[in-house]
């Protein structure tokens, strides 16, 4: 064996006992990580070729950064470029178009700054690693997006998934940016199926290189935990991976300014990147004295804990989060006891929101000290509406369209795709999986008027009864209009949710809403005359064709006793 060979052998050697002492902790195994010791850094150090800065990491990965734009032109792991498609590259927002940029090594820390008006970007190179810590500033919203937008070669790595397509063979759908296949299934760049609190890392794997986009905790990023964005996505020109902090696709949140990051680009063995890359095991100690605008350190930052929540469904998952104007967390409510933890937050005073899936039911205020700890009592929720007692429920209030005919299939494909149910169908309650049968989404051109059969006792006919319809989001302003048997309501008021397209792009998040309608004695029937009928149409003043009309995503309906 050549000395070279013996020598490539050693370092992969190293990488593989780098992975095996990750699974010893009980993470998962992740090969190659960019967690290498600087022993290993051979070459860290950087140039300039003219038009770039040259930054060698020292683990396997020199990059370039553009002199004039501020752009990453360039990412080289193990002699192979994987940057670029295009004629474009890898940028903050659409590109800056010029920028000052500027480079500062910091001991075992290289350092590159562009500054374009608002807009300042960041990348940090360590020494030994196979990765680049990013950070975005931004001041105001001279800008409309806040993303960064890491711009792949085409085939470098495999074309698959729901957010991939083959431009050279599918037909565009819808806005240009949804496909539909040969074989009917759909795909876009907005298919990746993830809520934000879903996952760390996003990105690809050839089983012998990964790269990933570990994402950053997002406190000044908008839209909550359960926000859908884009992720990434490939096609036969190329591929993309996104890390999205403010966007106004299905967003139901004001843009927050500041520091966001770090978040890290990675190259592996092909694993998954180290958990210790992750948001909230990171280790910034380092970062502290490096000047980046509006970094707050460990110490400026503080902790809520709460022993626990009352009133929990055991059926459902339960996430506190917290949220003002100038920054956003959330973590997980431990299973059958509730208790949460939070730490790392800006100093501040938040709205404490505990949600049941996806449904807030209890708010309170909450206040963060730099340094200290908040300790809060349990907390009893008093705002879930399954609480209240009902003659007939379809669907659970947990702010999803769960367990609705096609919810599931609806976080990662067009409702037109081949896979999906009829949208069509009425409901009979009294037997089977009705909800099942109920349509996650009514639009006004596709499946209006949706009717649900149910039968009352004489004494429930001869009362008046509250009919609740719970919603999840709305597209151009659709709202529930009921009819019952001969009695119509009144057009209700529409409630505020996100301006763009969510219904036909992977989300049903909006802004949750609970439609009641005070339906009258008189409009009942008895079960001796026959069965209810309860008619659901969506109403709007816009008009549109097909799922691109006005449109609404349930919750829960239910009758009250």
């Amino acid at each position: 064996m050549s000395t070279h060979k013996r020598r490539r052998l050693s370092r992969r050697r190293l990488l593989g006992a780098t992975a095996i002492g990750v699974a010893a902790t009980g993470a998962a195994v992740a090969g190659g990580t960019g967690l290498l010791s600087t022993a290993s850094a051979a070459g860290f150090g950087h140039s300039d070729d003219g038009r770039n800065l040259v930054v060698d990491t020292g683990g396997g990965l020199v990059f370039k950064v553009s002199k004039t734009t501020g752009d990453l032109t360039s990412l080289r792991y193990r002699g192979k470029e994987y940057e670029g498609y295009g004629g474009r590259h890898s940028h903050v927002e659409s590109g800056l178009g010029s920028a000052a940029v500027t480079l500062r090594q910091s001991g075992q820390t290289i350092l590159v700054k562009a500054v374009h008006g608002a807009i300042t970007q960041w990348y940090a190179a360590r020494s030994g690693q196979s990765t680049i810590h990013l950070w975005t500033h931004k001041a105001d919203a001279s800008f409309t997006a806040t993303r960064f937008l890491v711009r792949l070669k085409p085939g470098v790595f495999p074309n698959e998934g729901p957010d991939s397509w083959i431009e050279s063979s599918d037909h565009v759908i819808e806005a240009g940016d949804v496909w539909r296949r040969a074989d009917g299934t759909t795909h876009s760049k907005h298919y990746s199926g993830k809520r934000v609190i879903d996952y760390d890392h996003i990105g690809f794997t050839t089983g012998e290189v990964g790269l990933w986009l570990v994402r950053s905790n997002h406190e000044k990023a908008s839209g909550g935990p359960f926000y859908r964005s884009l992720l990434r996505h490939s096609n036969d020109k190329g591929a993309g991976l996104y890390e999205i902090l403010h966007y106004n696709q299905a967003q139901t949140e004001p843009e927050r300014f500041g520091l966001q990051g770090p978040y890290v680009l990675a190259f592996t063995d092909g694993g998954a990147p180290s958990p210790a890359l992750a948001h909230d095991r990171l280790d910034t100690s380092w970062v502290d004295g490096l000047g980046i605008t509006g970094w707050v350190g460990r110490a400026g930052r503080g902790k809520v804990a709460g022993v626990g929540l009352k009133g929990m469904d055991p059926k459902h998952a339960y996430t506190v989060g917290f949220a003002n104007a100038d920054a956003q967390y959330w973590t997980k409510a431990a299973a059958g006891t509730g208790a949460f933890s939070c730490k790392g937050m800006l100093p501040g005073t938040y709205t404490l929101t505990v949600y049941k899936g996806e449904l807030a039911v209890h708010t309170r205020q909450v206040t963060v000290t730099a340094g200290g700890s908040t300790a809060l009592n349990t907390l009893t929720i008093t705002g879930d509406p399954s609480a209240a007692r009902t003659l007939w429920r379809l669907g659970d209030w947990d702010g999803t369209p769960r367990g609705f005919k096609n919810a599931e299939l609806m976080t990662y494909a067009h409702p037109s795709d081949g896979r999906a149910a009829k949208w069509t169908g009425d409901v009979t309650l009294g037997g089977g999986d009705q909800a099942a049968t109920f349509p996650a989404y009514v639009w006004q051109d596709v499946n209006n008027g949706v009717r649900v059969y149910f039968k009352l006792t004489a004494a429930q006919a001869a009362a008046a009864h509250t009919l609740r319809i719970g919603v999840t989001d709305a597209f151009s302003n659709g709202r529930p209009r009921v009819t019952v048997n001969e009695w119509v309501s009144p057009v209700p008021a529409p409630p505020k949710q996100p301006s763009t397209r969510s219904l036909t792009t992977g989300s049903y998040r909006g802004n949750n809403h609970m439609f009641t309608f005070q339906v009258p004695a008189s409009a009942w029937k008895s079960n001796t005359s026959g069965y209810n009928v309860l008619k659901i149409d969506v109403v709007s003043g816009s008009s549109g064709t097909a799922f691109l009309s006005p449109g609404t995503s349930f919750d829960c309906v239910d009758l009250l006793a």
